[in-house]
């Protein structure tokens, strides 16, 4: 297992962070529409009398990797929230698959079903096991067996390496671990696309490469991702679109190679001058 810490920088080679997941899985089919797995059109959200995102225009396409970068309150939480609700946006459209992203009722639940988040703080729920974290939602949301729920977390947790901790409350695994489970429990749920909003940020730097190795893993296999982080090794290797954001707009999407050899806007170069 991985264990050296991650650095803002390049990577030496490919594949550094790809050491944990012993076994891979087949991404869930998206549905067969045309178009991107995300499409957002001059989408706007306002807190107060702050512009978050202003006239975003961003297309996500199946199976590949788009990583958002940018400094602290750029809004690129606050993007990564819009594609599954968790903030609603004051103007614009979303869609999902080629469908309007739905506002209420089971067609959102079903929403945030396939469209599965890995949050910053983990989010498990403190008063039940890793196991039970894992198998709430395919049996209460998804209507899975309970068998066949706990069948299926087990892999999960093999797969990102915590299966032995999956009796123990969330508090007794290290931050590290409670990620891992955190992203097993997002897997378990089938999702045509996941989110990971800034999901090694509260990470001690020596659990920072193990998270990172999953995540590589996953977008080896095809899935659909968008991660905001402040890996800029993780988004030179491993994405396949970055965007950069400042003062809540999009002002560069390109290759990992011309992002970061040849920024450019000048806010670009000097956000990449301060963290590489």
């Amino acid at each position: 297992m991985c264990s050296t810490p991650v650095r803002a920088g390049p990577c030496p080679v490919k594949g550094r962070y790809r050491s944990i997941m012993a076994t891979s899985s087949t991404p869930p089919a998206d549905e067969s529409i045309d178009g991107p797995a995300v499409r957002l059109r001059d989408v706007n959200k306002f807190f107060g009398d702050r512009a978050a995102l202003r006239e975003v225009n961003l297309d996500v396409e199946r199976g590949s990797t788009v990583v958002i970068v940018g400094p602290s309150g750029s809004g690129k939480s606050t993007l990564c929230r819009t594609i599954n609700r968790l903030e609603i946006p004051d103007s614009g459209q979303i869609f999902i698959n080629g469908h309007p992203q739905p506002t209420d009722g089971k067609d959102l639940a079903g929403l945030r079903a396939d469209v599965g988040m890995v949050f910053q703080n983990f989010n498990l729920f403190a008063q039940m096991s890793i196991l039970d974290n894992v198998t709430y939602g395919p049996i209460h949301v998804r209507h899975q067996s309970a068998a066949d729920a706990i069948d299926a977390a087990h892999t999960y947790l093999r797969q990102v390496g915590v299966d032995d901790q999956a009796d123990k409350l969330p508090a007794e695994l290290s931050g590290g671990q409670q990620q891992r489970a955190a992203i097993a429990r997002c897997l378990a749920m089938g999702p045509a696309i996941m989110l990971f909003d800034e999901p090694t940020s509260a990470l001690d730097p020596e659990m920072v490469a193990e998270v990172l190795a999953i995540m590589e893993e996953l977008s080896s296999q095809g899935r659909t991702m968008v991660c905001v982080t402040h890996e800029m090794g993780f988004a030179r290797h491993v994405a396949d679109q970055v965007v950069f954001m400042a003062d809540g707009a999009i002002l560069e999407q390109s290759t990992p190679r011309e992002f970061f050899d040849h920024p450019k806007s000048q806010r670009a170069r000097d956000f990449l001058a301060s963290v590489l």
